[in-house]
């Protein structure tokens, strides 16, 4: 299938995804944000809130990959106001009075919940836009991201300041209810969906050799890497500013933006970049695989220099900076996945996609706790973690480099089958 024009309503679609993607995040980064007051009323040692952080993402994986193949026959429009009516729902326990068990309880439901999202979104976008159109509309959605984080911290940290962390929690369910019934009325299937005749016709590629394709491999190690590091800043990242560097939790709550505010303008340069080299000729190997990966390499080198500076402003402009540049590797994964996977294996593949690389997400936190309380003093830890997150960024960066060719990926596949034409 192929289609040169945008569907009327692809932007307004995109708009509501975008807000999707918003509270999707905002839901992520509320547990990080009261991390002092959470640890301090729960009593709980640094282990005990990395494991609390990293609960989220239990049963992250395998939703992903159960809502994944769900999404090849059932319209995204459902599965998406599902997903979001899970999140809403599970906000509401934690307004009164909560055990560690009970926090960790929803925030596993709500993880179930919000595993699918990001694939499901792209998977729905990729409804409204032809190939060669997507990294753009891909990089707004992940702005949903970045601005959940900008625009919900400033009124999150209001209520942790001047109320209680747990109506922080009752506002995010206010607001995904909201967002449900805005979708109820104006939630839309994109029409760029193959024909009866065309699906009857178009080639299957066996799952397996879709998911060991050196293109599909190479995203799921290059964003495991950057996944590491959001998962990081989603948790510990407001908890390092005030318990390493020494800063009030309102002060930290202002602080805790700039990742996101300097991630949202790498996310947007990636896109339009990508589309501006497409347009020039560039293969995707270089205006997808590069311009995705590179950026990682760096970023993990500046992560690299922080047990080398003063704590202070210099140490949290590297620290912002260099998980920053991770955000490049989210907007060019999705589109090269799409270029070689045929459109009724879709939804799976990039589902699969999400569900292994946001394992990171599982570890990362624990690991970090694991590394402070074992620590001789916190900062120590911290850095140590930092150095940890480092290392994986540069690793994953490199394979990256080595593994995206997107544009000879499905030539490649095809050749594969020529013995048996029609596809398992």
């Amino acid at each position: 299938m192929t289609a040169a024009a945008t569907p009327k309503g692809a932007w307004k679609i995109t708009f509501l995804l975008f807000l999707f993607m918003l509270v999707n995040f905002a839901d992520k980064i509320v547990v990080g944000l009261a991390s002092d007051p959470i640890m301090k009323e729960l009593q709980l040692e640094p282990q005990q809130f990395g494991l609390l952080g990293s609960s989220f993402f239990f049963l992250f994986s395998v939703a992903a990959i159960i809502v994944g193949f769900i999404v090849n026959r059932i319209d995204t429009r459902w599965v998406l106001l599902a997903l979001a009516a899970v999140w809403a729902l599970a906000q509401f326990p934690m307004v009164g009075t909560v055990s560690i068990t009970t926090l960790m309880i929803c925030r596993i439901i709500l993880g179930a919940g919000e595993g699918p999202a990001a694939s499901v979104a792209a998977h729905a976008i990729f409804k409204w836009f032809p190939d060669e159109k997507r990294t753009l509309p891909i990089a707004i959605l992940s702005q949903g991201s970045a601005f959940g984080v900008i625009l919900a911290v400033p009124a999150l940290n209001w209520w942790i300041v001047n109320h209680s962390w747990h109506y922080a929690f009752g506002a995010l369910g206010v607001v995904g209810l909201m967002w449900v019934v805005a979708w109820l009325v104006m939630g839309k299937e994109g029409p760029l969906v193959p024909s009866a005749a065309v699906a009857a016709n178009e080639p299957r590629i066996p799952y397996f050799q879709l998911l060991t394709s050196r293109t599909f491999v190479g995203c799921v190690a290059a964003t495991f890497g950057a996944y590491w590091a959001l998962s990081l800043g989603l948790t510990w990242f407001t908890a390092f500013i005030i318990r390493g560097l020494g800063f009030s939790q309102q002060t930290a709550g202002y602080i805790s933006i700039l990742p996101w505010v300097f991630g949202a303008v790498v996310v947007l340069l990636t896109g339009w970049i990508s589309q501006v080299m497409l347009a020039r000729g560039f293969t995707t190997r270089g205006a997808r695989g590069v311009l995705g990966a590179a950026p990682l390499i760096v970023g993990g080198l500046i992560l690299a220099t922080l047990p080398y500076v003063a704590p202070g402003g210099l140490m949290i402009a590297l620290l912002v900076v260099g998980s920053g540049l991770c955000g490049s590797i989210y907007v060019v994964c999705a589109p090269m996945i799409a270029e070689f996977t045929p459109v009724s294996q879709r939804g799976a593949v990039i589902s699969i996609y999400g569900a292994l690389y946001t394992l990171a997400g599982i570890l990362a936190p624990y690991v970090m706790g694991s590394v402070i309380q074992q620590a001789a003093a916190p900062m120590d830890g911290y850095l140590t973690g930092f150095t940890i997150n480092a290392v994986i960024m540069v690793a994953s960066g490199l394979l990256g480099l080595l593994l995206l060719w997107p544009n000879t990926e499905r030539a490649r596949l095809l050749a594969q089958q020529t013995v048996q034409p029609k596809f398992a």
